[in-house]
């Protein structure tokens, strides 16, 4: 697709900052499980984190197209700083747009969007992944509160977010229908934080568990109404899927890039091996494999910002990209031999940083069920 001049130009801004800052800082960063407080707050004056909201909440409003096109420069540099960018962007925000009270959303939009708030999202348990209507924690209303109890998992942001959607069952007897979204700050009574997941890769985004003992929430609290919680979090899972696509095409391209790179520099049997025919044809495979998931992101992104119908483009970008940037990452690591193996070279990272791609915000299989759902007509649509 043709960017406009406005799209062009805040691609150009993005990568600009991306490469100055976080490139620079990834691998440390990686290294010492260091979150990127910092360059989240860059991000926020730079309106990266508020890329979808209006501007009478602080945001930029921008339109998909243009936050995929600044996520993909975010994740060529940093992965890490990508994925909390796509949770907070697109599913925190998203949500808050979607179901919250104007009360809601003018006391925390705007300093979600300044980055004075990072806001995380908590829907995974440990008994309830590709099944979020199996949730076990529970909310039970009491006076002008709710008390939550249970345990979240896999919680991005979970020991460095300010604030958080927590969905839990406030109706046991009523299946996905009696689940609710709420809106939990790190001060409330009774909230706790599990201890950090040693990660494979994007380990400069904290991941832990959420623990609710007896946790008062607020009744005002209540995102959207009692019993919205699924369509809450299966509207915001549609926005954080076409944020990690865009986050895997950026790692693709990276890798790529190295790959390239280090082929024209690499010199064999008295010639670069860039010149060998078999590695060519790797890098072409490659390239076309990193194209092909551009195209799915784009398209997908323009249907959305049309106002159309586009869970199955999005799904079908989801899939593609994050299976696209494991297999390409991979034949990165094979160009560079026995280097990519060493954390000397940065190909090293993005192939850990890529594994998880296929994982969160819904499996690959997930999205397969989604997209075979939209391709078949079937009504019944398949647990997320």
């Amino acid at each position: 697709m043709q960017l406009t001049r406005e799209q062009q130009m805040i691609q150009k801004t993005a990568r600009e900052f991306a490469r100055r800052d976080l490139a620079a800082l990834a691998a440390e960063r990686d290294k010492n499980h260091e979150y990127p407080a910092e360059s989240l707050k860059k991000m926020g004056e730079l309106g990266l984190l508020g890329m979808l909201v209006p501007e009478q909440y602080g945001g930029e409003e921008l339109g998909t197209v243009s936050y995929v096109l600044a996520m993909t420069e975010v994740a060529y540099a940093c992965a890490a700083t990508a994925v909390i960018m796509s949770v907070h962007n697109s599913i925190c925000c998203g949500s808050l747009l979607r179901f919250g009270t104007e009360d809601q959303k003018q006391k925390y939009l705007k300093p979600m969007t300044a980055g004075d708030i990072i806001c995380s999202f908590a829907l995974s348990e440990p008994e309830a992944g590709s099944d979020p209507a199996s949730m076990q924690t529970t909310a039970e209303k009491d006076g002008d509160s709710y008390i939550l109890n249970g345990t979240k998992r896999w919680i991005t942001g979970g020991a460095t977010s300010k604030l958080f959607i927590v969905l839990a069952r406030t109706d046991p007897e009523a299946g996905h229908k009696g689940i609710s979204a709420f809106l939990v700050t790190r001060d409330m009574e009774g909230f706790a934080t599990g201890r950090l997941e040693d990660k494979m890769g994007q380990c400069a985004s904290d991941t832990t568990d959420l623990l609710f003992t007896n946790c008062r929430v607020p009744v005002d609290h209540l995102l959207g109404n009692e019993g919205e919680g699924f369509i809450v979090a299966m509207s915001g899972l549609d926005d954080g899927r076409i944020g990690i696509a865009a986050l895997s095409l950026g790692l693709g391209q990276a890798a790529l890039d190295q790959a390239v790179d280090y082929a024209r520099q690499r010199v064999q049997f008295g010639r670069p091996i860039a010149q060998n025919q078999g590695l060519r044809w790797m890098i072409a495979d490659m390239a076309t494999d990193v194209e092909a998931a551009r195209q799915l992101v784009l398209n997908a992104a323009d249907k959305k910002d049309q106002g159309e119908r586009c869970s199955k483009e999005i799904s079908m970008a989801k899939l593609y990209a994050s299976e696209m940037a494991n297999r390409v990452t991979g034949q990165a690591l094979q160009v560079h031999g026995g280097y990519g193996y060493t954390k000397e070279f940065p190909v090293e990272r993005l192939y850990r940083d890529a594994r998880v791609l296929t994982i969160y915000e819904g499996t690959s299989e997930i999205q397969k069920m989604v997209i075979a759902n939209e391709v078949l007509g079937d009504k019944k649509k398949p647990k997320k």
